[in-house]
């Protein structure tokens, strides 16, 4: 098996593009959650919060002829992958376009727009909205294919459409590519567009919260008064490369992939089962080659749902025990759906190479039904770790599990 590192890291997020702007807010302590009054006329739609990008604007050097298959959803996969090539330092590289990069990359879904074009359609009789490239943009697999055409990718492809496991997913395979030989470089991760009907999807089982005329007190992952979870919207890509590739050409390494565990509940489609998620995480430790103590932080997927917080909760005790420090990323930015696993890859990293974790926001009072743990709260929290691991928990039952090692020359 063939080692696996990460040389680069990118992505578009609520809480802007470039770490030091993220870290700047995580530090501050203030969440990106903003009420949307552009659905008060949806009338039967309880929560009227998300997370949305402040703005997104197309690059200028764009060409159109590249950019007319792409929705919101592929745009924001192509240009959290223009940031982590250039961070990898292979933006112009020859190497990525030979077929020694493949792609691994997800979303929930494809953009919205065509499907309301498509409905028209179906309800008028009128094809006037529909264009060539309206299927191009919302079939489930448009963010790898987008990403693979825009940058002249020749290698694997692997989409991963998975709900909210769609980017760690992503980076999880491939990880596995490169490790088994098929490929050199990867660029792994996931991405999501901001919807009326994506948010209503998570409305309809009553799982949204509805503090409408207090976003800054929400969503509250663990925490006894939660009352459901944001939907946010953004992309991250992450480079993952052979190791003696990387050494060959210089690059600077990042960290290092040592484990990956994936498995499906096999029981509900909805409802979490806190054993499945158990094995997934002793699946990326078994990989890893790694005892439970040797993991000194975990990022949780922790969506703010009242069972999803609590099976996690069980799932990370019975694997840790009360000792692991833990904490959600998504009381800042709320949860990504298919981005969520690949920005959360990519701060958990950004975290473990600067030795401090960012605490759950508005988490004041652990939910007594979830499972005693070291819950990050209040402050930051100094932890010198090795090993770190990020977890992501979909729709469907997929569980997925990575765990990440610090990088020391």
């Amino acid at each position: 098996m063939k080692r696996v590192v990460i040389t680069g890291m990118g992505g578009v997020t609520a809480l802007g593009e470039q770490w030091d702007q993220v870290e700047a807010v995580l530090k501050s302590g203030v969440n990106a959650v903003k009420r949307v009054h552009d659905w008060d006329y949806i009338e039967s739609l309880h929560t009227r919060l998300a997370c949305p990008l402040p703005s997104f604007n197309t690059p200028d050097y764009y060409p159109r002829k590249k950019t007319r298959s792409m929705g919101p959803v592929s745009l924001y996969a192509v240009r959290a992958s223009e940031h982590a090539l250039a961070d990898a330092g292979l933006l112009d590289d020859p190497s990525i376009k030979d077929g020694r990069m493949g792609v691994a990359y997800g979303s929930s879904a494809g953009s919205v727009e065509p499907v309301r074009a498509f409905g028209k359609m179906l309800e008028t009789g009128s094809m006037s909205d529909v264009t060539s490239n309206s299927y191009v943009q919302m079939m489930p697999h448009t963010t790898a294919v987008n990403v693979s055409l825009f940058w002249d990718l020749k290698g694997r492809i692997v989409p991963t459409s998975c709900a909210c496991a769609s980017g760690s997913q992503a980076i999880g395979y491939a990880y596995e590519m490169i490790a088994n030989g098929k490929q050199s470089l990867m660029l792994a991760g996931g991405a999501e567009e901001l919807s009326g009907p994506g948010v209503a999807v998570f409305d309809m089982l009553y799982a949204t919260s509805t503090r409408n005329d207090a976003p800054q007190l929400t969503p509250r992952p663990f925490d006894a008064a939660r009352d459901g979870l944001v939907v946010g919207e953004g992309a991250a890509t992450l480079v993952l490369e052979e190791y003696e590739h990387a050494v060959a050409r210089g690059a600077r390494i990042h960290a290092e992939v040592v484990g990956f565990g994936c498995n499906s509940d096999g029981a509900h489609i909805t409802q979490p089962t806190a054993a499945t998620m158990a094995v997934a995480m002793r699946q990326a430790l078994a990989d890893a080659q790694l005892l439970p103590e040797a993991i000194a932080y975990v990022n949780a997927h922790g969506t703010s749902t009242d069972r999803g917080d609590v099976a996690e909760s069980q799932a990370t005790a019975e694997t840790f025990g009360a000792r692991m420090p833990i904490s959600s990323l998504k009381s800042y930015i709320g949860h990504t759906l298919g981005a969520c696993g690949a920005i959360e890859a990519w701060w958990t990293i950004e975290m473990m190479k600067r030795n401090w974790y960012a605490p759950t926001l508005n988490l004041t009072e652990v939910d007594p039904a979830c499972a005693p743990l070291d819950y990050i709260m209040g402050e930051p929290r100094t932890i010198d770790a090795e090993y770190v691991m990020s977890n992501n928990f979909a729709f469907g039952g997929v569980n997925t599990s990575l765990i990440f090692a610090r990088w020391v020359p």
